[in-house]
């Protein structure tokens, strides 16, 4: 019996009773519990089976939200979530004292959004609490961008995945922290970084850190399907180097018409932001094969070309 489901009743008992639901978000699916119940938080780590040092994001309803679980806002952050709230943007402000330390791996800061997807945000104003939300993956895998995909994942670990379809964004959200209250992108996402200057000028990438990290999404290997995964600027001289394998090649718009690779081209229209939300749901797609190997094509260094960048990189074995 499939734990999919378009009911919303169902989410809020089952949240409100500590129980975990996966939620639709623009970017990628979650796995949400209520931030204040200790044991749906630790079913979020255990489930994932991630690491507790690696803190979470906090998903709220709406901006005035915000004043509920954090102490100070910097005029830039402000202006950050006037320009892109609802939407696929965390800030990661200093927390206030009703923001428990397991959410935020003991830091004084804690990451928060709202998500732009009408179905989690109908959910969110009738819970009387935040939702803790990584992606509804287990830890270091492929992120799920569809409801099937955590039904993959999670069958027979969770009691309902919220159907909100597939996700339109495709990627996570860009995380942006501040120091001395200037902005700083600590993970790059579903906002091309150029967006992002407009509204607040120019603004530094601090995107990886290993121990402690100050965010989400900042550890080197991540996002990662089970076939090994090389990216390249070069695929056709890649595919050389693997004789006598089954390879599958994922692309960014311009097909290779070679008969031998099964080949995903991410945009033939060639959008950023249609490969950006064809990626994963590509990788799952190209996890399913039965391939030796996965050759990606680096793209372009604009627009979400440095995101999607950035996710393949932490994909890769090399």
């Amino acid at each position: 019996m499939s734990i999919i489901s378009k009911d919303i009743q169902k989410a809020v008992q089952l949240l409100t009773d500590e129980q975990l639901v996966a939620i639709p978000t623009e970017t990628v699916y979650g796995l949400a519990g209520n931030i204040f119940s200790e044991k749906a938080i630790k079913s979020i780590f255990s489930t994932k089976k991630r690491p507790f040092f690696n803190p979470l994001i906090v998903h709220i309803p709406s901006a005035e939200a915000l004043e509920n679980v954090v102490t100070h806002i910097p005029e830039k952050a402000k202006l950050l979530a006037d320009a892109f709230w609802p939407g696929s943007m965390t800030l990661v402000l200093k927390k206030n004292s009703k923001i428990p330390d397991l959410i935020t791996a003991g830091k004084d800061t804690v990451a928060v959004r709202v998500p732009n997807h009408h179905v989690t945000l109908a959910l969110l104003e009738q819970l009387p609490f935040p939702l803790a939300a990584p992606s509804a993956n287990p830890f270091g895998s492929i992120s799920p961008t569809k409801p099937s995909h955590v039904e993959n994942y999670f069958k027979n670990e969770l009691q309902m995945v919220l159907d909100g379809g597939a996700c339109k964004n495709g990627i996570e959200s860009t995380i942006i922290g501040f120091e001395n209250d200037a902005p700083i992108i600590y993970r790059l996402g579903a906002l091309a970084l150029e967006d992002i200057e407009a509204a607040v000028g120019k603004i530094a990438i601090k995107n990886k850190k290993e121990q402690s990290p100050d965010a989400p999404g900042m550890l080197a290997r991540h996002y990662a399907p089970k076939t090994r995964t090389f990216l390249v600027d070069d695929v056709a001289s890649e595919i050389e180097k693997h004789p006598n394998k089954k390879i599958g090649i994922l692309v960014f718009k311009d097909t290779l018409n070679d008969e031998n690779v099964t080949e995903i081209i991410l945009s033939k229209n060639s959008s950023m932001e249609e490969a950006a939300a064809n990626l994963y749901s590509s990788l799952h797609l190209l996890d399913t094969y039965n391939l030796d190997v996965i050759i990606a094509e680096r793209f372009p260094e604009n627009g979400l070309g440095k995101s999607i960048n950035d996710r393949l990189q932490r994909a890769t074995f090399a």
